[in-house]
């Protein structure tokens, strides 16, 4: 059972799911008995970068945007990405008809920012290193009237995003563990209440990169840790800061949050090119990373891992692969 202090609750994650089921993908659930003797575990990775417009990002921005009032949809709606939520928002609010616009880190992968004004949203950039990104989006959302979907700190953000997990237990069965990329935690969060919700006894981790533990800190501490932008070549996880939604449900219900390197998610990017034959950008090997470096043991366990997104362009995935620099 989930507290009833915290955002959203097991029953809101069923809901969402009823409600996104006609238009996102049930995407596949994979295994590699390679992964699996490397590990000693049975491994099932939910393969989110199947998903519409690549990332499991979509679930929760047409969770939120399909719940808008008529006048919030005559008005339309400003979102701030580094990438994969910008592109969920634009998909989804062009399938709901909704006007976008979507402020954007000017160093966002190109692929990134071309596919969001492809959707059809207007794009502003801004500088992540100098730039407040929600002081920005806040004032140009009152300026214009929209409303503000933010990333991750957003109960149907967070509610949408735990439809992944919820179909990955449904469809690989009884898993003793879940390993899930992190960011601001909308992922982590309604992934943890959905795995929670369907087994009480899971063991959950979250998995964030090096140069941006603040998750990991503010896990240990008891309380949000803020960052300065860091550097990763895991973009989507690029965040300062958990959210004040996420984290009181990351802190309830995870058991622990991880950290791996660059080089880390690197060569998990081979592997899931070279094994296992899929792309999958660097944020989302993050979860995947962190158990095939064995950042905790999973011998003899039932292992679920969320892959959270393939959104990367050929070009930079080709250079990373061949160990060139950025």
């Amino acid at each position: 059972m989930t507290s009833p202090n915290l955002a959203i609750t097991y029953d809101d994650i069923v809901a969402a799911h009823d409600r996104i089921r006609a238009a996102a993908h049930r995407t596949p659930v994979l295994t590699s008995a390679t992964a699996d003797a490397l590990t000693g575990a049975k491994l099932f990775f939910k393969a989110e970068n199947f998903q519409r417009m690549g990332a499991f990002k979509f679930r929760g921005a047409y969770n939120a945007i399909a719940q808008f009032s008529p006048a919030q949809r005559a008005a339309g709606l400003l979102a701030f990405s580094s990438g994969n939520h910008a592109q969920a928002i634009a998909l989804s609010a062009r399938l709901l008809g909704v006007k976008a616009v979507i402020l954007m880190p000017e160093d966002a992968p190109a692929v990134k920012i071309e596919a969001t004004r492809g959707y059809g949203a207007e794009v502003i950039l801004f500088d992540r290193y100098k730039e407040d990104r929600e002081a920005l989006a806040k004032r140009l959302a009152s300026d214009r009237g929209l409303t503000l979907i933010p990333p991750y700190d957003h109960a149907h953000i967070m509610a949408g995003q735990g439809t992944t997990a919820k179909e990955l237990i449904e469809d690989a069965g009884e898993l003793d563990m879940l390993f899930v990329c992190l960011g601001g935690g909308g992922l982590l969060s309604g992934c943890a209440v959905a795995a929670k919700g369907l087994n009480p006894n899971i063991r959950i981790y979250g998995v964030e990169p090096e140069a941006g533990n603040d998750g990991q800190q503010s896990f240990r501490t008891g309380q949000i840790v803020h960052i300065d932008t860091p550097r990763t070549l895991a973009d989507g996880a690029q965040t300062q800061h958990l959210g004040q939604l996420t984290f009181p449900v990351i802190h309830a219900l995870a058991d622990d949050i991880l950290t791996v390197s660059d080089d880390e998610l690197v060569e998990t990017m081979k592997f899931f090119a070279s094994r296992m034959k899929t792309m999958v950008e660097p944020t989302g090997c993050l979860a995947a990373a962190a158990v095939l470096n064995r950042k905790i043991d999973v011998t003899g366990k039932r292992v679920g891992i969320i892959v959270s997104g393939g959104n990367i362009d050929l070009a930079r995935f080709a250079r990373l692969t061949l160990g060139q620099s950025e």
